[in-house]
């Protein structure tokens, strides 16, 4: 048996806590998920990158970016191995991922301290539906315990940017940041500016594009794009502007390759629209076409850290 309670139910029940944040991005195709959870500090944070390691179940990867915690997984069931230090400091754990219909179901372990973190603390952030406790649910001390977390499944929806300024006038990067920043639509991830071939004679100055990523519910993808396709050509001051359309939480190996060869080569926009033709990429011409080839970049750099930023020699 199992008793369920909303996020203000637990609240009530265990007093306001630290969980800002907590989505669950899903990528059904590929058979993987993200799991994203703000936090009010950087420390608990740290702590269960650790523990969350050192236990394993369906976790890829996991890391800390300032106070959020983000964590790639299969969608699925695997198998946690606290180990033998966790009788000596606690610890937590993510056994199962699981869609069902509209909503997403985390499956959770904590041992110790790490209860409170599982049971209280994340189960009563605003994006979760539900939290399903077991009857013999106990919470803090030196119990062991699970609990089942209920959120809305969602997807990670990229869209890129290029050509929307001008010698004169305009930055890429600051339309699209204020596009994400702005957005009644779904929840703004991130925020990436992409330097691309500086030699590239067609260009501004720095020769950048840029690319923001949105959390949004599947039957929101439409009203998102159109909000982005209005809301950069009102910002665009150029007769090249171009925006992209990526959904997923994995960016294919071609697309990224493409991407790396536009921050040394010069690339047509023939060549830009294969490449996004072949991998899913939509393409929307807002004001014009040469902006496709940057804007088809920043999907394809994108997930690819401080490297985004630079050129190769930057990292050399």
């Amino acid at each position: 048996m199992v008793y369920i309670l909303r996020p203000d139910e637990v609240r009530e029940r265990y007093g306001k806590l630290f969980c800002k944040g907590f989505l669950t991005m899903v990528d059904e195709e590929r058979g993987i998920a993200q799991v994203v959870e703000k936090c009010t500090s950087k420390g608990p944070g740290e702590w269960d990158v650790v523990n969350r390691k050192r236990a394993g179940g369906i976790i890829k990867e996991i890391k800390m970016d300032g106070q959020t915690l983000i964590m790639d997984t299969w969608i699925g069931e695997g198998e946690l191995k606290f180990g033998p230090v966790s009788g000596h400091v606690g610890g937590q754990g993510l056994i199962a991922l699981k869609v069902e219909g509209d909503r997403v179901r985390t499956t959770w372990y904590g041992i110790a301290g790490a209860t409170v973190g599982i049971g209280a603390c994340m189960a009563q952030c605003p994006d979760v539906i539900q939290t399903e406790y077991p009857d013999d649910f106990k919470i803090g001390g030196a119990h062991v315990a699970h609990v089942d977390i209920i959120t809305p499944k969602k997807v990670r929806v990229i869209v890129g940017v290029d050509d929307t300024d001008t010698k004169e006038r305009g930055a890429s990067w600051v339309a699209a940041l204020k596009m994400g920043s702005n957005s009644p639509i779904g929840n703004f991830i991130d925020h990436k500016i992409i330097q691309l071939n500086p030699k590239v004679p067609a260009k501004t100055t720095n020769c950048c594009s840029t690319a923001v990523s949105f959390a949004v519910k599947e039957e929101e993808i439409p009203a998102l794009i159109e909000y982005c396709r209005d809301f950069l050509k009102k910002e665009s001051f150029s007769e090249d502007s171009v925006m992209t359309v990526y959904k997923g939480l994995s960016v294919p190996s071609s697309l990224r390759e493409y991407g790396q060869r536009a921050k040394t080569e010069i690339i047509t926009e023939d060549n830009a629209i294969r490449v996004a033709e072949e991998n899913g990429v939509q393409i929307i011409c807002l004001t014009g076409t040469r902006g496709v080839i940057g804007a088809v970049a920043a999907i394809g750099c994108f997930d690819m850290g401080g490297e985004a930023a630079g050129v190769p020699e930057d990292f050399m």
